[in-house]
C-alpha cells in the first residue's frame, strides 16, 4: 500500500517490505544488464564520471573495494532481512521449528544445486571439471546457517554469533597460513582459507589455486546473513517507530564503515577472502541502502518510482539463472539489429546494451503481471 505514514507513528508489523523488493531489484539490475550500459557509455563518450563508474563495475584484483563488490553480499544481506518476515511469521502461526528447519535446509541445498548448474550447465562432466563453489551456493549455505541460528537462538545470541564468526575468521587467517608461507600470509597462494579449499573442495577452483566462493570463506559470510536477520528483526518490531528504525540502521551502518576501514589496516578489505573488514564494509553500505529505501518507500510512501526495480526483485533468481537457458544476445539482435545498424558506431553498442536490459525487464514484467515467480 502506498499510503504515507507519519514518521513518529508506531507501526504494525508489515507482512512484506516493499522497500526490500525494490532494493533487491536495484541490486540485481546491475548484473542483469545495467553494468554494460554504463561501460558502453564510458567507451563511447570518455566522460570522466562514466569512466570512473566503469572502474567501479569491475572487481579489484585482490585487496580493495569497488561498488561491484557490493552486489553479491547485498543480496545475501537481503536474504537475511526477509527471514524474520517469512520464518518469523510461520513461527507466530505455530509452525514447529523442526518443520521450518527442514524448509531452510531444503532452500540452502536447492541454491547450492542452482549454483552448480549456473557454473556448469546441465552437462555430464568428470568431477575434476566441475566447479562446485558458486554465488548461489554461498548465498544458500550462508543463508541456511544464519536462518538456523535465527530459529534457535535469541537476538542477543545472534549478535554474539555475528561477531564470533568474523573475529574467529580473522584470528585463524592471522595466525595460520598455507604450508611454506609465514603465519598470517594473505596472498592468494599463501592464505589459509584458499589452502583449505584446495584440500577439501572437490572439482576445480575458479582461479586454479583459489575460489572466491570456497568453503572456508563461507564462515564470515554467515555473519553477512546474520546482519540481515538482525536488520529484519529491527524492521519487524512493532514497538519501534519507523524513524527510529531508519536512524538505527543509518547509525550502525556508519559505525560499521568506520570499523571496517580501521580493521582494514590489519586485515584488508578483500571480497575474494570475504575478510572480516569486508563484512563490516558491505554490511555498513547495505544498512545505509536499506535505511534509504525503507525511508523513501515504506515511511514516506513513495512507491511508484521503484516499480522498475520491484519487477526485477520479485524474480531475481529466475533472471539470474536465465542466462544459461535463454540466448538473450540472440533475442536482442533479432529484434533490434536494424536499429543498431541505423545508429552506427560507437553508440550502437550503447543502444544494444539498453535494449538488452529492456528485453529482460519486459520478460520479467510479463511474469510479474501474471504472478509467475520462482520461489526457492
Amino acid at each position: 500500500m502506498a499510503a504515507t505514514i507519519q514518521a513518529d507513528d508506531i507501526q504494525q508489523a508489515p507482512t512484506r517490505l516493499q522497500s526490500l523488493d525494490a532494493l533487491r531489484g536495484f541490486d540485481m539490475v546491475w548484473i542483469m544488464g545495467l553494468e554494460p550500459v554504463v561501460k558502453e557509455i564510458a567507451k563511447a563518450t570518455h566522460w570522466p564520471a562514466f569512466e570512473w563508474a566503469a572502474i567501479q563495475l569491475d572487481h579489484p584484483a585482490w585487496n580493495g573495494f569497488h561498488f561491484y563488490d557490493l552486489i553479491f553480499p547485498l543480496f545475501l544481506f537481503m536474504a537475511g532481512v526477509s527471514t524474520p518476515f517469512s520464518a518469523g511469521r510461520a513461527l507466530e502461526r505455530g509452525t514447529p521449528r523442526n518443520k521450518l528447519l527442514w524448509r531452510v535446509v531444503k532452500r540452502g541445498i536447492i541454491l547450492v544445486l542452482f549454483g552448480i548448474i549456473y557454473n556448469n550447465g546441465l552437462n555430464i562432466k568428470p568431477i575434476a571439471d566441475i566447479r562446485f563453489g558458486s554465488v548461489l551456493g554461498r548465498i544458500g549455505l550462508a543463508y541456511m546457517f544464519a536462518a538456523i541460528i535465527y530459529l534457535y537462538a535469541a537476538e542477543r545470541w545472534q549478535i554474539f554469533w555475528f561477531w564470533f564468526f568474523i573475529i574467529a575468521y580473522w584470528l585463524i587467517l592471522k595466525f595460520l597460513s598455507a604450508p611454506g608461507f609465514p603465519a598470517g600470509d594473505l596472498t592468494m597462494p599463501g592464505n589459509f582459507a584458499s589452502y583449505v579449499d584446495r584440500c577439501l573442495l572437490p572439482g576445480k577452483l575458479y582461479l586454479g589455486i583459489h575460489d572466491p566462493e570456497g568453503i572456508f570463506s563461507t564462515i564470515p559470510a554467515i555473519s553477512t546473513g546474520l546482519l540481515g536477520v538482525l536488520t529484519g528483526i529491527t524492521l519487524k518490531k512493532t514497538g519501534l517507530s519507523q524513524m527510529k528504525k531508519v536512524t538505527r540502521m543509518a547509525v550502525v551502518g556508519v559505525l560499521f564503515l568506520i570499523l571496517a576501514w580501521i580493521w582494514n589496516l590489519d586485515f584488508p578489505v578483500n571480497k575474494n577472502l570475504w575478510t572480516s573488514s569486508f563484512v563490516l564494509n558491505v554490511g555498513g553500505i547495505s544498512l545505509l541502502l536499506m535505511a534509504l529505501f525503507y525511508y523513501i518507500i515504506d515511511v514516506l510512501g513513495y512507491v511508484k518510482w521503484a516499480f522498475f526495480f520491484k519487477v526485477i526483485g520479485m524474480n531475481s533468481i529466475l533472471i539470474y539463472m536465465s542466462n544459461h537457458f535463454i540466448d538473450w544476445d540472440h533475442t536482442n539482435s533479432a529484434f533490434f539489429n536494424w536499429l543498431f545498424q541505423l545508429i552506427g558506431n560507437p553508440f550502437n553498442l550503447v543502444i544494444a546494451a539498453v535494449t538488452y536490459l529492456g528485453i529482460k525487464w519486459l520478460f520479467l514484467y510479463v511474469l510479474y503481471k501474471y504472478k509467475i515467480f520462482l520461489r526457492v
